[in-house]
């Protein structure tokens, strides 16, 4: 197995940041963990690859017993942090032969493998490009293809797609399936729940350091949420219905189970039919009725409220 995460705890001080957590992944699989800020998916990440030393559990990564082998395993592991660390001092191309370097790659066989990396970033012909002159979607594509320069059998990408826009976004999505269609195993934590949606096979659900949900996203969706969601809002203007006022009167009787978030009141059913015909008598409201999803079922689990 690529990864095998057993009982894993890790405290700082009297905070437990990761409790209890195992899980496996199986080759050529993307699996992700969701959860809110500090629900310990980065920290996770750390003790897997050795960079802090667990308070109890195992871990053993691409075969290796961590932290005790952790170099051996890093060898076989690519890494996209969730902050881009490429060196501004050099060009696209030199920070690929850098980090390669780190692997003890023979220079010829960097100067062969470089293009193919630029190319599969989309950044052929860049390679002689300042890091300063690329987009924030090019330096990306670039960390990406940097943790594939050793060409390793596993890939932990922390919140790869953060701070992007839709087209870059989109193009990494097409590039990790391409990965993973040529066997690479994937270890994915984002805040995007179309992000796990489209690529994960797996995926667990973080909360306060502990795993409160694991299975594929169809499965959790079925497990956790109603099958159909509409949600309710005001038209807006003078005079317009105010949709909480108009929950604490009519929700509970269409919606067992709602939940008001500002001015958007979610009802969760399994026969939308009933509700959908009486909304259509509200002049003041209007609705948008569609399937649950992945972020529904977050929120369910997970709760509504900000966390910092």
């Amino acid at each position: 197995m690529p990864l095998v995460v057993d009982s894993l705890y890790k405290r700082f001080g009297e905070r437990a940041a990761v409790r209890d957590l195992s899980l496996t992944l199986r080759a050529g699989e993307c699996y992700a963990l969701l959860g809110p800020n500090g629900a310990g998916k980065t920290t996770t990440l750390r003790c897997v690859l050795g960079l802090v030393r667990a308070s109890a559990g195992h871990i053993e990564l691409c075969g290796h017993p961590i932290p005790e082998a952790a170099r051996a395993a890093r060898a076989r592991v690519g890494v996209v942090p969730q902050i881009d660390n490429l060196d501004p001092d050099f060009t696209a191309a030199e920070n690929l032969a850098v980090y390669g370097r780190y692997f003890g790659i023979a220079s010829s066989a960097l100067q062969a493998r470089i293009p193919r990396l630029l190319a599969f970033a989309g950044l052929a012909g860049r390679g002689d490009d300042p890091i300063r002159t690329l987009s924030g979607g090019m330096k990306r594509r670039l960390t990406l293809a940097r943790a594939l320069v050793n060409d390793p059998d596993l890939l932990l990408l922390d919140e790869p797609t953060t701070g992007l826009d839709p087209q870059a976004r989109h193009l990494i999505w097409e590039r990790l399936r391409h990965l993973l269609s040529a066997g690479k195993t994937i270890l994915l934590t984002t805040h995007f729940m179309d992000e796990a949606e489209r690529l994960a096979s797996r995926l667990a659900i973080l909360d306060d350091g502990a795993m409160i949900a694991e299975g594929t996203p169809h499965e959790l969706i079925e497990r956790h949420i109603e099958p159909q969601v509409v949600e309710v809002f005001t038209r807006g203007g003078a005079g317009a219905a105010d949709a909480v006022a108009w929950a604490r009167t009519h929700a509970a009787h269409y919606a067992p189970r709602h939940e008001t978030s500002g001015e958007t009141v979610f009802c969760y059913v399994v026969d939308a039919a009933p509700l959908l015909a009486h909304l259509a008598t509200q002049p003041g409201l209007r609705y948008l009725h569609r399937p649950a999803n992945l972020e529904d079922m977050f929120m369910k689990l997970t709760g509504r409220e900000l966390r910092d």
